[in-house]
């Protein structure tokens, strides 16, 4: 596989979110689906809808996300569309909540590591175009997040979320932390549903992530760290593998003093397993070219 390319730019901007979307070459055509993490209740780390209303606008996309598979205020459809008014989600553009209402679509995944299917939100049948604009930073269970947990987690309906995180011994969330699998088990069903994903918009997607507020805690978590490094930039590219491989480099290559913390919660969950499973499973490559944009 050749090397992927993946645009970079250091001025985090909403414009530049259009720069290096752009600088792609690829326009999603037909109903675009954004993926974004919608901030739970509490965190002060997650992407602001103002902040990229202009390129959610740009792509005619509606923002779309599901519901959790652990307590909170976006555990159940009541609760998560309630918080996703007061984060002011619906106000600048369309949000679909997918799994809002059952049944699940089922994803067949015939040459997964340790899943054969993944439970995502039903409405995810009526896009044709998938737009991932992730907020990278690290993560409690995964070690860090980025495209990778978006097309995994962030697509999964609780179920899907639920059966993913046991590395598909359940799908009943009353049963989730008592099935808690092997850690790369888990990073390895990680990479499994995201190929689901990857492989049911058939190469019609792009992947965004933003690399500000730097937390070694994910935008699920209420009570998130304060950020431990300062912004680095944004990264776009075809290939979820690959911008997620940049992103780390990224970090181990910085000269902050704070990127001490996030390469820790990092390594202590051998996070960068999700980036070695997806390249295996051949929705992406780890070999890149950073083209930095002015």
């Amino acid at each position: 596989m050749e090397k992927a390319k993946v645009y970079f730019i250091r001025d985090i901007t909403s414009e530049n979110i259009i720069k290096v979307y752009e600088a792609l070459g690829k326009k999603l055509t037909g109903k675009v689906a954004v993926k974004m993490h919608s901030g739970e209740q509490g965190n002060q780390n997650y992407l602001r809808p103002e902040f990229v209303k202009d390129v959610i606008s740009y792509v005619h996309g509606t923002v779309v996300e599901c519901n959790t598979a652990y307590e909170g205020a976006r555990n159940s459809t009541q609760k998560h569309q309630a918080l996703i008014k007061e984060h002011g989600w619906d106000k600048y553009f369309p949000f679909d909540l997918l799994d809002a209402e059952g049944p699940d679509l089922e994803l067949d995944i015939s040459n997964g590591k340790v899943l054969k299917k993944n439970y995502v939100g039903k409405n995810i049948v009526n896009y044709d175009a998938l737009f991932v604009l992730s907020h990278f930073k690290g993560h409690a269970m995964g070690g860090y997040g980025g495209a990778l947990k978006q097309l995994s987690i962030g697509c999964a309906s609780t179920e899907g979320k639920t059966l993913i995180h046991t590395a598909g011994v359940t799908a009943d969330q009353t049963k989730l932390f008592a099935n808690l699998p092997e850690q790369d088990k888990f990073l390895e069903a990680m990479a499994d549903a995201a190929s689901s994903v990857v492989n049911y918009f058939k190469g019609n997607a792009v992947y965004i992530n933003v690399m500000k507020n730097i937390s070694i805690d994910c935008d699920c978590d209420a009570h998130a760290s304060a950020p431990c490094m300062q912004d680095i930039g944004i990264l776009a590219s075809l290939d979820p593998v690959a911008i997620d491989q940049a992103c780390l480099d990224l970090v181990y290559n910085s000269n902050d003093a704070g990127k001490d913390k996030l390469i820790q919660r990092i390594e202590s969950l051998h996070g960068v397993h999700t980036i070695e499973a997806a390249s295996e499973l051949g929705i992406g490559t780890r070999e890149y070219e950073l083209i930095t944009l002015d």
